[in-house]
């Protein structure tokens, strides 16, 4: 941890003044929208601290170091990463801007310029058509992912269930995790944990007096007691399992308890093994941790923005990496299907293993974080495009841009 703290240091030093595009071909600038509001005049970013990294004047810092500031373990790499090819040129793209963001057809450019994108990128199968970096992160800064974890955490318990760690997705996190015996949690089936359909008790408005704040406070940087303490408190069960949805941090927390009891090891070692170094990644990632040693997997996980790339292409192309099968493709199948549809989240997706599932039902699905994270999928056009932002708020309406920028991506850059 201290040599990864160490390789992060400086992260939010880089003082260039134009844009640039680099030898390899991505695009980088040293500033973006509103720069003012997130501490970059000059192109200079203030450094974070465990105080001040959720402020927007230090979020551009704080996104990309956070694993700096607190508590985290490595996620390494192996010594073969995968390669990408480079489109000669960016393909054209034009967006339809939704129409309480003025409407009309814009570009590329014309969307960077309206929304506070650290990163973006673009890829179909093995070639890479858009990577843009803004407000000065390049392409080895590691970008934290908020819930888009969630979705990393649901494929880690498919494979502990195809490996014979986990024996079923109807068993009781109780059996598991014995200090949740006779709790509302601990009685909860995988399954119901996995779909956000617990029926516990569990408010997430990000308001700051919620559940979700009770929930970080146990957890991050070593303020609470971590471990199977951190859930103890939402004990009060509402509905019965799997009958109403209801999107809850907590219930992801569950689900890392009983994978790291079943599996018996940290979960960063497993994704490790399992995931990041047979997929090929560039980068060692890292995943926050409580005073347990815990990993804080509803949120918190940091990748570089091709690795989350990578990632992305494994899931599109049914979990084969070569001739590998990394993660079992019925597990995916079953993770990105609606559970609860659109109607019944209420968010304008359906839901899966905690995964967000597209209204268009064509068997694209998202990882999706507060404050503009995603990471879009697209199996059937083998379509990935990776999206890190320090939007000013949790719930920003302008995220629907985003999602219009996909859907441009989906209809012109299919084969």
């Amino acid at each position: 941890m201290l040599a990864l703290a160490a390789a992060l240091a400086t992260a939010g030093c880089v003082t260039d003044t134009t844009t640039t595009r680099q030898v390899d071909g991505f695009v980088r600038s040293p500033t973006g929208p509103d720069p003012g509001r997130y501490g970059g005049l000059g192109g200079v970013y203030p450094s974070a601290t465990r105080a001040t990294w959720t402020q927007a004047a230090y979020s551009v810092d704080g996104f990309s170091r956070l694993d700096a500031l607190f508590p985290a373990a490595v996620v390494a790499r192996g010594t073969a990463p995968s390669a990408w090819r480079r489109a000669a040129e960016e393909p054209a793209i034009r967006y339809d801007a939704p129409a309480q963001f003025g409407g009309g057809r814009l570009t590329l450019d014309q969307y960077l310029e309206r929304n506070p994108t650290t990163g973006l990128l673009i890829a179909r199968d093995d070639m890479i058509l858009v990577e843009r970096y803004r407000y000065a992160r390049n392409d080895s800064h590691r970008l934290t992912s908020f819930s888009m974890a969630k979705t990393i955490t649901a494929m880690l318990v498919g494979i502990a269930v195809r490996d014979g760690a986990i024996a079923s997705i109807d068993d009781p996190a109780e059996r598991y995790v014995p200090e949740l015996a006779g709790r509302a949690y601990g009685r909860t089936p995988i399954r119901h944990l996995l779909t956000m359909s617990s029926g516990v008790r569990f408010r997430e408005d990000y308001d700051g007096t919620d559940d979700v704040a009770a929930l970080s406070r146990a957890t991050i940087g070593g303020q609470g007691p971590g471990g199977a303490s951190a859930v103890l408190a939402f004990d009060e069960r509402v509905a019965p399992p799997g009958t109403r949805w209801s999107y809850a941090s907590g219930e992801t927390q569950v689900l890392g308890l009983v994978l790291r009891r079943a599996l018996g090891r940290p979960i960063v070692e497993y994704l490790s093994e399992r995931v990041w170094k047979p997929m090929g990644a560039e980068a060692d990632a890292s995943w926050l941790v409580d005073r347990s040693g815990q990993e804080v997997v509803y949120g918190f996980f940091n990748a570089t923005l091709r690795d989350y790339a990578r990632l992305g292409m494994l899931l599109a192309r049914g979990g084969r990496a070569g001739e590998r099968a990394l993660i079992p493709a019925a597990w995916i199948a079953e993770a990105t299907r609606a559970h609860f549809t659109a109607a019944q989240t209420g968010r304008g997706l359906g839901y899966g293993f905690q995964t967000w599932v597209m209204p268009e039902n064509d068997g694209s699905f998202v990882f999706l974080g507060v404050r503009g994270q995603a990471l879009f999928v697209d199996p059937g056009r083998r379509l990935v495009m990776v999206h890190t932002a320090v939007r000013p708020d949790s719930r920003d309406p302008r995220g629907a841009e985003t999602f219009a920028l996909w859907r441009a991506v989906k209809r012109d850059l299919a084969r």
